[in-house]
């Protein structure tokens, strides 16, 4: 058993309450190598941001949970390298079953996401019990879910959403006890959030998808106030690297994400966790293919893996400071 204090990470608890009463959210991004989690406490320490590290059942698959715990370990000591101790969190995200938890819990995560959301209400409630009493003895922060996002995240897929439902919603948290809520207001997982059919075009001939289902969020504020509340799938697609794929050889159709100006909306409210993994897919996969394209007798992997580091590392200090307002914060 590795307890995440001895990893030097901290759990959601206190920085969650100190994002409600700051009206901003928590950038929570999601990683799976080394390149990624240096951009993100790069990022993250020059713009002094506290920060959500986030696997999921795949990531961690793909990197392996032994060699994830000391890279969590190393984000922490990379960060008062660069000169910050910010806080860091090591959060499963999309956990799918009790044991899942459990063993992420016990190889030093510090905040676990158990999704029973697909389930019915009571099997939810149910499960999602059963993690947060094991996660509690340990320390460790839960989140839970209630209604469903369409799309396609790694191993999580749903062809409709479902908006959580506000009734439903003070029963949940209390029988359950969850240290936060992730909800279904309009967002959805993947690069592709919306049609050209769901979207309306502004006086530039953008394309506009529909708002996010504002009422629903606050009417759950009002149920449960002060309660964290989660945002996933909320990537704004930047068409600016959507357009650089497809320059160099990508097939990208019909990406589109959510405005940058409603996750601002969202984060001044009681969403106090944003999570953000398709757009840092998005920039790393367009810095790759630039230099694939325009340099093709390179084959050191760190002259198009680095740049691609470089451009995500830009993208999340702009995610900081002019999204979800968490610069300044750490």
């Amino acid at each position: 058993m590795v307890n995440y204090k001895e990893l030097g990470l901290v759990n959601t608890s206190d920085l969650f309450k100190k994002a409600i009463e700051g009206k901003y959210a928590i950038p929570a991004f999601n990683f799976n190598n080394m390149e990624q989690m240096q951009a993100i406490i790069a990022a993250c320490v020059e713009t002094k941001s506290p920060v959500i590290l986030q696997v999921s059942s795949g990531a961690r698959k793909y990197a392996n949970q032994t060699l994830l715990r000391y890279m969590a370990q190393g984000a922490v000591e990379y960060a008062k390298e660069l000169g910050m101790n910010i806080p860091v969190v090591l959060h499963l995200d999309h956990g799918d079953s009790f044991e899942l938890c459990k063993s992420c819990i016990e190889t030093g995560f510090s905040s676990v996401m158990i999704d029973g959301s697909h389930l019915p209400f009571e099997e939810n409630v149910a499960l999602t019990k059963q993690v947060v009493d094991y996660a509690h003895a340990h320390g460790v922060s839960v989140e839970g879910e209630l209604g469903v996002l369409a799309g396609v995240e790694d191993e999580v897929s749903h062809e409709h959403h479902t908006y959580t439902q506000p009734e439903e919603v003070v029963e949940f948290v209390t029988r359950t006890g969850v240290d936060s809520l992730a909800i279904s207001i309009g967002t959805s997982h993947g690069a592709n959030k919306f049609t050209p059919a769901q979207c309306t075009r502004d006086e530039n001939g953008t394309l506009v998808p529909p708002p996010l289902r504002f009422d629903i969020l606050e009417e759950i504020e009002k149920l449960i106030p002060g309660f964290p509340i989660v945002l996933h799938g909320s990537s704004s697609v930047p068409q600016e690297y959507v357009a650089t794929i497809n320059k160099y050889g990508g097939a990208l159709k019909d990406s589109i994400g959510i405005p940058e100006d409603q996750l601002r909306r969202a984060a001044a409210s009681a969403v106090c966790k944003i999570n953000i993994d398709s757009d840092g897919r998005l920039a790393m996969t367009a810095a790759i293919r630039e230099v694939m394209a325009t340099k093709p007798g390179e084959f050191d992997p760190r002259k198009y893996i680095g740049p691609a580091r470089d451009e995500l590392k830009k993208l999340y200090a702009h995610k900081t400071v002019s999204v979800l307002g968490s610069a300044g914060k750490a």
